[in-house]
């Protein structure tokens, strides 16, 4: 359990594994990195499910994902800019909101994504999100700005899946839907029914 993790909602959904750029300008969050990077600690990115993500405190969906700030930069005072890492997902047991409105939380981390190799009926999804790392690496060769982090890992189910969820223009609460599933293969396939049905695939 985490115990006193500080809680970013937001209208997208971050994937274990996943690269979540932010713009940071509001006090609380500006006040939640800076804590977050002197203790080299993440914090936690769940979906909204009702408000915004500026003012009042949004409410939001129970399970989220942990944000690792892999780098950051201050163009323009009063204005940060975050590059973030999906790590672990987890559930928030407890909420509390704090006198600045920032959001912090008792969480128990969920499980890993079983190592499952993606099997043969599934190559197709593989050998899509091979093209689209291929062309992310073409227009920015530099990989600490690219939208994808490495290692790269397409013979794993759950890494495959994930990357897909996340380029693919699905619903932020479906995409919440298909990050929650315990179970890679199923969110394998349930992409991959996506991709078949709008004709990608």
């Amino acid at each position: 359990m985490i115990a006193d993790l500080p809680i970013f909602p937001l209208s997208t959904v971050l994937f274990p594994g996943g690269v979540l750029p932010l713009r940071i300008f509001e006090a609380r969050y500006m006040d939640m990195v800076r804590d977050c990077m002197q203790r080299d600690a993440p914090f936690g990115v769940c979906l909204i499910t009702k408000g915004g993500e500026v003012g009042e405190p949004a409410e939001h969906e129970p399970i989220g994902c942990l944000a690792h700030i892999r780098g950051w930069d201050m163009e323009q005072l009063g204005l940060l800019q975050l590059r973030t890492v999906g790590g672990a997902r987890f559930r928030i047991v407890d909420r509390r909101v704090g006198r600045t409105g920032l959001i912090r939380a008792s969480v128990d981390e969920l499980p890993d994504d079983a190592r499952i190799d993606v099997p043969d009926d599934f190559a197709d999804c593989a050998m899509l999100l091979r093209r689209i790392v291929d062309e992310l690496r073409e227009r920015e060769p530099d990989a600490d700005k690219r939208m994808i982090a490495e290692p790269v890992d397409f013979e794993s189910s759950a890494w495959v899946a994930n990357r897909l969820c996340e380029f693919l223009p699905i619903p932020a609460g479906a995409k919440h839907k298909l990050m929650a599933l315990d179970e890679p293969l199923s969110r394998l396939h349930l992409v991959q029914r996506w991709l078949q049905q709008h004709q990608v695939l």
